[in-house]
């Protein structure tokens, strides 16, 4: 299903009709998502809202959770490319820096857009028994890689201490070299570890704090969250802390 992010100047009118009128249906779905949730998005105050029947609904999206994976598409492509232009202002050498803001950008959009996160991030979408998606499998890819090719870079760069093979569970040993074979990431498998626990620990804080699972006894999680990037920092062999004013 065509996404519709842009209209081909080639394209016929009809044709251009159509992808404005899916552009309108995620944009109308997004506003539903922020106002009600993702339990909140249903086609037919979506048709009602931009002037469609809904059987006309139909005849773009097939079903609820075929608008729900093309918006959690363009949701992942919003994330990632805030997360690209933020490492991108940076220097190519500049490895620390580009961790540091990556990784702040990630947060930012998190909080920024809560309803947005808990769409892509925790809302179960379609039969999980089902193949993947190719929409999320190339969006989520392109994320991800965001995050795994920092990784790389840093272990090209300066190689951070890791267990060895050996030292890891025979269990966890087994599927990160699965995980590594699957998708050629050229890391020991001591290093995917790190990559991995250090991926846990950043979307469990930032899930934490946009759930507002922390309330209970912080009212502001950016010192944790600092703190918790200085340790990050300093597991893959980066000198950087956050600074604070003793108080």
């Amino acid at each position: 299903m065509s996404r519709g992010l842009g209209v081909n100047s080639s394209l016929t009118r009809r044709e251009v009709n159509r992808e404005t009128n899916l552009v309108d249906i995620r944009q109308r779905a997004r506003e539903l998502l922020v106002a009600e949730g993702p339990a909140g998005v249903t086609l037919r105050p979506i048709a009602r809202a931009i002037g469609l029947t809904a059987p006309a609904l139909y005849r773009y999206y097939a079903s609820r959770e075929d608008l729900l994976l093309d918006l959690i598409a363009d949701l992942y492509d919003e994330l990632t490319t805030s997360m690209e232009r933020a490492r991108d202002e940076l220097a190519r050498d500049d490895l620390t820096g580009r961790f540091i803001v990556v990784t702040r950008a990630f947060r930012r959009w998190a909080r920024a857009h809560p309803r947005e996160f808990e769409l892509v991030f925790a809302t179960p979408v379609g039969d999980p028994g089902a193949p993947k998606d190719d929409r999320l499998e190339g969006c989520g890819q392109r994320f991800g890689g965001v995050f795994q090719g920092l990784f790389v870079e840093l272990w090209m760069h300066q190689q951070f201490p890791v267990v060895a093979d050996e030292q890891l569970d025979p269990r966890l040993r087994r599927q990160l070299r699965q995980w590594a074979a699957d998708n050629d990431i050229p890391l020991p498998l001591g290093a995917l570890d790190v990559f991995l626990t250090c991926w846990v620990r950043l979307y469990g804080l930032i899930s934490l704090e946009v759930f507002g699972h922390l309330s209970f006894a912080l009212t502001d999680v950016e010192p944790m969250f600092d703190a918790m990037l200085s340790e990050l920092a300093q597991r893959l062999g980066l000198s950087w802390r956050a600074e604070f004013s003793a108080g």
